[in-house]
């Protein structure tokens, strides 16, 4: 009896929505050289206790998340995705700020000004 086994793709730890990924694209095609993708993690900062910053990678790190979008490679730090499991991320622009912006299942409170969170 031949057992065929079946491989599950997994669902990827964010969600990225097309604002993220064109502005990711926009990221991309500036990018300094050498840069291999943008990566988000969560470094302990601000007045809640972490923080979401995306900076661009030059070496892909083995234990990241990775996400193929339209515009180029998004990593997510290893080390950070249990704070982001279920998050979206989404990309939003208005007269007077712009950036990405998280809905986190996973944060219990974030600080006044909206730059840190907890878990």
């Amino acid at each position: 009896m031949n057992k065929e086994s079946k491989v599950r793709t997994r669902p990827a730890a964010i969600t990225l929505t097309p604002a993220a990924e064109a502005r990711i694209a926009e990221l991309m095609g500036k990018a300094p050289e050498g840069a291999v993708g943008v990566k988000l993690s969560t470094p302990r900062r601000g007045c809640s206790g972490l923080a979401y910053s995306v900076d661009y990678v030059t070496l892909e790190n083995a234990f990241d998340e990775k996400i193929e979008t339209p515009g180029g490679t998004f990593y997510v730090d290893g080390a950070s995705i249990l704070y982001l499991i279920g998050s979206v991320m989404d990309w939003r622009e208005d007269d007077f700020a712009a950036g990405f912006v998280f809905d986190n299942p996973n944060a219990k409170g974030a600080c006044g000004c909206g730059e840190s969170f907890t878990v």
